[in-house]
C-alpha cells in the first residue's frame, strides 16, 4: 500500500535511536499513524514539530502492519507561537484531541477542514472566544452536539438578558456568548466561564462513557489561559 496526501502532525514519540513513530492526521485518510526514519535527526525535528502541516507519502506492506512516513514540510504553524505560551499550548491541546477523538484510518475532510480554520482563528488577537466555538463545532462533527439553544430558557436580571440551565437540583448561569454569538466577549473570566460549561460537556458526555481519559495537555491549556 503506498499512498501521497497532506496532513497535520498531532502526535510524535522516539521509536528508536534515530525514528519516531507520529500519527499524522490526513485529508483523505484520516488518522494514521507510521515510522519516521530519521525523525531525531536535527534535518527532520526541526520541522516535525506538534501542529505543522506536511506532504505525506506512506507506505505498508499490509494493513495489519505499521507503515513507513517521507514526509516534507508544507505549512509551519507551531514555530510561529514559540512565543506566545497560550497560544503553543493551544496548538499542542488541539491536535492531542484530534488524536483522541478520532478513529484510526477513517477519512473524515470536515475535520481535516477544521484544522485549518483553527490556525485562522488563533492568527486573530481576539481568538479565544471563537476557538470556544470552534470545539463545539469540533464535538457535533464527531457527533456529540450541545445544542445549548435547545437547553436553555431567557430571563431578565438587572435589565439583561440572561440564560440558565434548570435542573431538579440548581439553576445554573450560562454565559450569554455560547447561546448568542453576536455578543462581544473581552473579559477573560467570562470566556473561562464558557470554557468550563464547554470542558464539562466533553469530560461528562464524550470522554467518560468512551472511557477516554482527560488529557494533560488540555489541563496545561487552561492553566496557561489563567496566568
Amino acid at each position: 500500500m503506498n499512498w501521497d496526501d497532506t496532513g497535520f502532525l498531532i502526535s510524535k514519540n522516539r521509536y528508536s535511536e534515530n525514528s519516531i513513530i507520529s500519527e499524522i492526521f490526513t485529508k483523505n485518510h484520516g488518522k494514521i499513524s507510521g515510522i519516521v526514519f530519521g525523525g531525531t535527526s536535527k534535518k527532520l525535528k526541526n520541522y516535525l514539530q506538534i501542529g505543522n502541516q506536511l506532504f505525506v507519502n506512506y507506505n505498508s506492506k499490509s494493513e495489519n502492519k505499521i507503515g513507513y512516513f517521507k514526509l516534507e514540510i508544507q505549512k509551519v504553524y507551531s514555530p510561529i507561537y514559540f512565543e506566545n505560551a497560550q497560544k503553543l499550548s493551544c496548538i499542542i491541546s488541539t491536535m492531542n484531541l484530534i488524536r483522541l477523538l478520532t478513529a484510526d484510518s477513517q477519512s473524515n475532510v470536515r475535520i481535516f477542514d477544521l484544522i485549518e480554520k483553527f490556525y485562522s482563528i488563533i492568527a486573530n488577537d481576539s481568538w479565544l472566544k471563537n476557538y470556544i466555538y470552534w470545539e463545539l463545532e469540533l464535538f457535533k462533527t464527531i457527533g456529540f452536539d450541545l445544542e445549548l439553544e435547545n437547553l436553555v430558557s431567557k430571563e431578565f436580571l438587572n435589565n439583561e438578558t440572561i440564560y440558565v440551565v434548570k435542573t431538579k437540583m440548581e439553576k445554573k448561569i450560562i454565559p450569554s456568548f455560547l447561546v448568542d454569538k453576536k455578543i462581544i466577549v473581552d473579559d477573560i473570566d467570562m470566556l473561562l466561564k464558557g470554557l468550563k460549561i464547554v470542558n464539562d460537556f466533553l469530560e461528562k458526555t464524550i470522554l467518560k462513557p468512551n472511557n477516554l481519559n482527560y488529557p494533560i495537555s488540555r489541563t496545561h491549556f487552561i492553566n496557561s489561559l489563567k496566568n
